[in-house]
């Protein structure tokens, strides 16, 4: 899952994705989670990163809101428990793995498993360190809304799409049934799935996760039917709940060529890097930042109230942190 441009903040920051008014709101919210001024993350560092000798960190936020919620947590923490100033810094995964190495940024706290990257970096060049599990188990997926399964409890099963195809279809898909996905940058078999599974569909891409989820709730709202490349944890399953359609089980390495790609995505045990340099000298907030983990339910908690309920995320952050001071004190602490 998964622009190459950056946004900063420093400490201070304000309280409190587009077709739609709440789109629009969901795009205000994470310009305040990253701060304003874009920039190129090729020509412009932030300037808190790899900044030895000071009490600086800087994270990448990835721009899906379960993500935002780890950073929001996460510096919540690092400012009002250790004292640190952070930045964050919205970037692409992939490009992430470069500012990363280079110490543009000091941490990635969800990365949903890009193998290459971390044989290049982290077996290879050794500027990028494993810094332990999320906690949180990552799984993409086909989905359809619920409501439509009850009706048509076969359309769970991959072979019986065509059936439907119909019924899938929009203005966007060409004739075809729509399968909707998000942006283009995330992780995504979606087209190599279609064509050689020889389904009658086209992947319409929405363009961010916040586009996506507002089409899906427009199709809940008209309980239409729809097909949707999505992925768990995700708070939205507790306002349109949704059913996975089965796709051919996934083996190891039945995704290795992405051409002949014929399976489901894995489970994806999600990922926190640091840089190299800062894993070694980044004090207490490299040790919070590699004990940081929580489950499913946490980072669910966090981003409901984040994209849902219309919390900044400080203010998100400082809700959970409130309530749950037996699982962040422990964090704190080398282990």
């Amino acid at each position: 899952m998964k622009l190459t441009r950056t946004r900063t903040r420093t400490r201070t920051r304000t309280s409190g994705r587009i077709r739609t008014h709440r789109a629009a709101a969901l795009g205000t919210l994470l310009a305040l989670l990253t701060g304003c001024g874009a920039a190129d993350m090729t020509e412009q560092a932030s300037p808190y990163a790899n900044a030895q000798g000071s009490k600086t960190v800087t994270l990448s936020v990835q721009s899906w809101v379960g993500a935002q919620a780890n950073v929001a947590v996460a510096a919540y923490l690092l400012e009002h428990e250790l004292g640190y100033r952070v930045d964050t810094v919205q970037v692409d995964e992939i490009p992430a793995w470069d500012a990363l190495s280079q110490g543009r940024v000091d941490a990635i706290l969800e990365d949903w498993g890009h193998p290459d990257q971390e044989k290049r970096y982290v077996t290879d060049k050794k500027t990028i360190a494993p810094a332990g599990d999320l906690g949180v188990t990552g799984h993409i997926g086909w989905f359809v809304p619920t409501y439509f399964v009850k009706q048509h409890p076969d359309v769970t099963d991959w072979r019986n799409l065509n059936k439907y195809a119909d019924q899938f279809r929009t203005a966007e898909s060409g004739g075809k049934g729509q399968l909707l996905d998000g942006s283009p940058s995330y992780v995504t078999n979606d087209k190599a799935l279609v064509s050689n599974l020889d389904l009658d569909y086209q992947v319409v891409f929405s363009g961010s996760e916040a586009a996506q989820i507002t089409q899906i709730k427009q199709f809940a709202k008209e309980k239409k039917p729809f097909l949707t490349y999505w992925y768990t944890p995700q708070w939205l399953f507790e306002k349109v709940p949704m059913t996975e359609v089965k796709l051919p089980a996934y083996k190891d390495g039945c995704d290795a060529d992405p051409a002949k790609v014929a399976c489901a995505y894995p489970n994806t045990p999600l990922q926190k890097f640091l840089n190299a340099d800062f894993a070694k000298t980044g004090g207490r907030a490299a040790t919070l930042l590699k004990n940081f983990s929580w489950t499913t339910a946490e980072q669910n908690e966090v981003a409901l109230l984040i994209a849902d309920e219309g919390l900044s995320p400080e203010d998100a952050a400082a809700r959970w942190v409130k309530t749950n001071e037996r699982t962040w004190r422990t964090w704190l602490s080398a282990k």
